[in-house]
């Protein structure tokens, strides 16, 4: 019993921040979003999943404390619970990601890819609404080839950055052997590939830099 309790009042610690988080917002902002509009933000269609793990928790609880006779029989709750928080993974990674994006509260109409851009294990850290926002990666990772030296390299991603204004995407990166290679690149994500360039302009340069740096 005691287990099934403790495992409880962790996940309503964690998950259930995040489901306050997420409905807080949807109330907050539905009133001033079109529908159509809200409907495209993950959180709201991914909800309905954490929705129902709250309440499957709430009836374990119940059960839990009004149970009597259980010496000799096998409690499954927190197995069956696990199964169904590893089945909707997906989705409750995404959930805890939207909790901490900007996009959460916000009600402007905006030029950004917002929600269309994101990866898994992805948020957006900052953005001034009208230019410039700065995207937050975790285990992605990817492999790059030196054009000079032929040799290949792993890179993770630190932030892909975004200004709607000149409508590109840049990335900022960090080798995996070496923390002090680190690089900033035009961005150009594709279906089966993606493909980079080097900055040129030093203004431009400059601005993500600035950029990045305030966000991380």
């Amino acid at each position: 019993m005691a287990n099934t309790i403790e495992f409880i009042t962790k996940e309503r610690e964690t998950v259930g921040k995040t489901y306050t988080d997420v409905t807080y917002a949807i109330s907050e902002v539905s009133p001033f979003l079109d529908d159509s509009i809200l409907k495209k933000r993950k959180y709201y269609s991914k909800l309905p999943i954490l929705t129902k793990y709250i309440e499957l928790l709430n009836d374990a609880e119940y059960k839990d404390k009004n149970k009597k006779f259980s010496l000799f029989k096998k409690d499954d709750t927190v197995s069956q619970l696990t199964r169904y928080k590893q089945d909707n993974l997906e989705a409750f990674n995404q959930l805890s990601n939207c909790s901490k994006c900007t996009c959460l509260n916000c009600i402007k109409e905006c030029s950004f890819r917002s929600c269309s851009g994101c990866r898994s294990s992805s948020f957006i850290k900052s953005c001034d609404k009208s230019k410039i926002n700065v995207r937050l990666h975790k285990d992605f990772i990817l492999n790059l080839t030196n054009n000079d030296t032929g040799r290949s390299s792993r890179y993770k991603v630190l932030a892909t950055i975004e200004n709607c204004e000149l409508d590109r995407l840049y990335i900022a990166l960090e080798n995996l052997m070496d923390s002090n290679d680190k690089l900033i690149l035009y961005y150009y994500p594709g279906i089966s590939s993606d493909d980079f360039g080097e900055i040129t302009d030093e203004d431009e340069f400059n601005l993500v830099v600035e950029a990045y740096e305030q966000a991380s």
